[in-house]
This record gives structure tokens, C-alpha cells and sequence, in this order.
């Protein structure tokens, strides 16, 4: 089957340029799931079916570098708090979910996600090691393991929702033995690379350094990632709370080898020079999300300084739970608003920067840019089509400048996969999505009798 898209205001973030790739009249032909051929004016190609857009952008599908596609039915908890009782609130109520009810929250949040043009996500699944309170910045460890179950329930939804994801999973490395451990991630892992590899695109490790008691945790992590050939994304130097123990972890993965692995720091704001220096040179990346930073009150990472020095960026929209609203556009503009009022410079993160940093750029420090975060011949036909007179911004003075700056999803008029419809116009074409969204409504009656109402 193929599709040919044409009067496009096409836009490619190609690889190895800073350049967007605009085309103002622009054709695509997708053949059988990926992007065939790109050119401008008449088409010299034919295909199965024409998809006229008439003067509308398309743009790769959005990356998300970092989320919690669990979290799609928490949204509003916690808005008092920063992080650390913010997770009191939002994971101490998936505490109590069953792997059911885990698996059509994670179907949700993945259709959401979809719903609002994002077709990539590094997805952190909830460990099997239930949430424990933090004190100091610090855990006991010693909550107990619920069964894989709980694990394979959640990678199922991500599947089934049609969106391509690299799944991850926590080593909680304070119960068992370090056989069992191994044990358990392998299992995860085995299941997860059985499922489609055009859709399941990897594996990965949930990094729990920064708040494992184990000495010897960041270790354990990069033996895995050897081990088992997988990546590894930690939550790291992300709150403002006891931040000189945050620190002081670094030590810890540098010393295990973990980043010369290719080691992925997630939100990364509590940093110093010297550990930034050493993790770009190193070769670390990472992940930044710039719209729950500010809505967890977590800081502005110095994601400028970090390009400066070669290390490469994504960006993520982290969860429902934390930004509430799956709106890529809306992390772009919090994202590039943040660095210029800390600089006080507009050169420190253009729209066009934004743009690559929230698609190429997270497929890339995910591992998996060559196929997708971007339109180009060979990768998977993952775009939107985003009408900009729906509502009507005005005249295109620079069309990916006010791509970046003037949409929203009210612009958002389709969602392709592989060049398939799987969502227009906010509806979902999964035959699923009206299930989920039932069996989310019914997660209040069923938590709060178990640990009451979160705050």
C-alpha cells in the first residue's frame, strides 16, 4: 500500500544539519509503512492514494525522550508539592492498581499521546518495587516486589496503543539476590523483544541510582546494559531537595563505566560545570522536560551550556501526571521561554533548535534515529498534519518559526503512523480508545476506598 502527500509545507529536521528542511510545496510518497521518496512542486511519483493537505504542515511525529504513560489517568495530584511529595501522591495511588488496571492507564496515556501528535515515547514503566516515601532524598528499599505481571501489563498497553515506544524497566536492585534481579530484568526484556520490533523499538533500564540505599547500584545498572545489550535512562539531579547527596551519586555511574555506555540523564537541572564537563565528555545525554520542571517547581536545567560542550539533548513531556496536558507545542514554547529568561539572550534556544531537540533529538539519545524523529527516505512515515488557519494564526512570516511558536493541538488536524490514520481530529482510529477511556473513569471508585483520596 502507498501514499503519496502533496502541497505540503513540509518540514524534515534532516540528519546532520541545524537546518528545519522546509519544503513550502512539498510531496511525500510512503510505501508500505515508510517514507519512500521527498521532493518539492509536481510529483514525478504516483501511489495508491493521495492525501492533498492544501498548504498544511507536515511535521515528523513529535519524540518524547522521557514519560510515564501510566500516569494518563493522575492527572492534577500533587500541585502543592515538588517532586518527591508529588510522587507520594501520584504513586502511592498506583500502589494499589492492579496489572489490569495498569494496562488500560498505559493504553490511555499512549493514545493521549498519539491524540496530540506524539508517535515516539521512551516509556518508564511503574516498577515492580512499590513507591516508598523519601526522607533526605533517600529510600529504605525494602518495600516488596509485586509480579511481572505488572510489568508485561503495562509494555501490553503501550502495544496496543500503535505508538512506538522503548520500554523501561526499574532493577529495584534491594530485593533479592543479584541473580534474581538479573532475572527479573531479563524477563522483562525477553518480553518486550518479543513483540513487534517495528512498534517495540528497544529496552531499557529505569537508572534508580539517585535514590537506591545500595552502594553499589550504578555498578549493577551498567552490568546490565552490557549484559543484555539495553540503554539506560536515570532520574537524576531532578529536585531541589538534598541536593549535595544528589550530587554526590555521580560518582557512582562515573565510576561504574555507565557513561561511556551511553548513559542517559533525565532532567539533569542540580548539576555543577565539572559534572556537566565530564558527562559530555564521557559521552552521557540527556533528557530534558522542561514543562513538569516547572510545574514540579524542579529548576531550569542549562540544556545551552550542554549543547556547548557536544552533549546531545532530547526532550520529553514526562507524564499526564506532571504536565497534565500532552501538548508538545506547549513544551516547545515552555522550554524555549525558560532558557531566554535565565540567559536573557533569545539566541540561546531558537524555535527551529526546539524542534529538533523535541523529534530527532530524542530519538536520538534513545537510540533509535534511524527510524524515526524525522522525515527522511528509509524511516517510518510517523508525521501530523497541522493546519495552521484552523484556528487561523495570520500570515507564515517564517513558517517553522510559527510552527514551533503559533500552534497548538486545536492546529493538530491528523496523527499518521507508518502512514496510517490513528487519530484526526482528537478521535482515535484505535478500536480500543473507547474502552480505555471507560475503564479510566472507574479507577476513582476503585482506589480511593483502598488509600483514600489523593491530595
Amino acid at each position: 500500500m502507498s501514499l503519496l502527500v502533496t502541497h505540503a509545507r513540509l518540514i524534515t529536521i534532516p540528519t546532520g544539519s541545524t537546518d528545519a528542511g522546509y519544503i513550502e510545496d512539498g510531496w511525500m510518497l510512503v510505501e508500505d509503512g515508510r517514507i519512500a521518496a521527498i521532493g518539492s512542486g509536481t510529483p514525478s511519483v504516483t501511489a495508491d492514494e493521495t492525501l492533498d493537505v492544501a498548504g498544511k504542515f507536515v511535521a515528523p511525529g513529535f519524540v518524547s525522550s522521557h514519560s510515564h504513560l501510566f500516569t494518563s489517568g493522575l492527572r492534577g495530584l500533587g500541585v502543592a508539592d515538588t517532586l518527591y511529595g508529588w510522587c507520594d501522591s501520584m504513586l502511592g495511588t498506583t500502589a494499589h492498581m492492579t496489572p489490569e488496571q495498569l494496562y488500560w492507564s498505559t493504553l490511555h496515556g499512549s493514545l493521549d499521546f498519539l491524540s496530540n501528535g506524539v508517535t515516539t515515547a521512551y516509556n518508564f514503566t511503574d516498577p515492580l518495587q512499590a513507591w516508598e516515601s523519601m526522607v533526605d532524598g533517600k529510600r529504605t528499599g525494602t518495600a516488596s516486589i509485586r509480579p511481572l505481571e505488572y510489568h508485561y501489563r503495562q509494555a501490553d498497553g503501550t502495544l496496543d496503543s500503535g505508538i512506538r515506544f522503548v520500554d523501561a524497566s526499574g532493577m529495584d536492585a534491594t530485593v533479592g539476590s543479584d541473580d534474581e534481579i538479573f532475572a527479573r530484568l531479563q524477563a522483562e526484556v525477553e518480553h518486550t523483544r518479543a513483540m513487534d520490533p517495528a512498534f517495540a523499538l528497544g529496552s531499557s533500564i529505569m537508572g534508580q541510582v539517585q535514590w537506591s540505599p545500595r552502594a553499589n547500584s550504578a555498578e549493577l545498572e551498567a552490568e546490565a546494559m552490557r549484559r543484555f545489550g539495553i540503554t539506560n535512562q536515570a532520574h537524576f539531579l531532578e529536585s531541589p531537595e538534598a541536593v549535595e547527596h544528589q550530587q554526590s551519586k555521580f560518582a557512582m555511574y562515573r565510576d561504574a563505566g555507565a557513561l561511556e555506555l551511553g548513559l542517559m540523564f533525565g532532567h539533569f537541572i542540580q548539576t555543577t560545570p565539572e559534572i556537566i564537563a565530564e558527562a559530555a565528555a564521557r559521552g552521557a545525554s540527556m533528557s530534558w522536560q522542561p514543562s513538569s520542571n516547572g510545574r514540579l517547581a524542579s529548576g531550569v536545567a542549562l540544556v545551552p551550556e550542554m549543547l556547548q560542550l557536544g552533549m546531545k539533548v532530547g526532550v520529553g513531556l514526562d507524564d499526564q501526571a506532571c504536565t497534565d496536558v500532552s501538548d508538545p507545542w506547549q513544551n516547545m514554547r515552555m522550554g524555549i521561554y525558560l532558557q531566554r529568561s535565565r540567559t536573557k539572550d533569545p539566541l540561546s534556544m531558537m524555535p527551529e533548535l526546539m524542534l529538533r531537540l523535541h523529534t530527532l533529538g530524542g530519538a536520538d539519545i534513545m537510540g533509535v534515529a534511524d527510524r524515526v524523529g524525522s522525515l527522511e527516505v528509509g524511516k517510518f512515515a510517523d508525521f501530523v498534519v497541522v493546519d495552521p488557519r484552523s484556528p487561523d494564526v495570520g500570515p507564515l512570516w517564517h513558517p517553522v518559526r510559527s510552527y514551533v511558536l503559533a500552534m497548538n493541538p486545536r492546529n493538530l488536524e491528523a496523527v499518521y503512523v507508518g502512514g496510517q490514520l490513528v487519530n484526526r481530529g482528537g478521535a482515535s482510529t484505535n478500536p480500543l480508545a473507547e474502552e480505555a477511556s471507560a475503564k479510566l473513569h472507574e479507577l476513582p471508585a476503585a482506589i480511593i476506598p483502598l488509600r483514600g483520596h489523593p491530595h
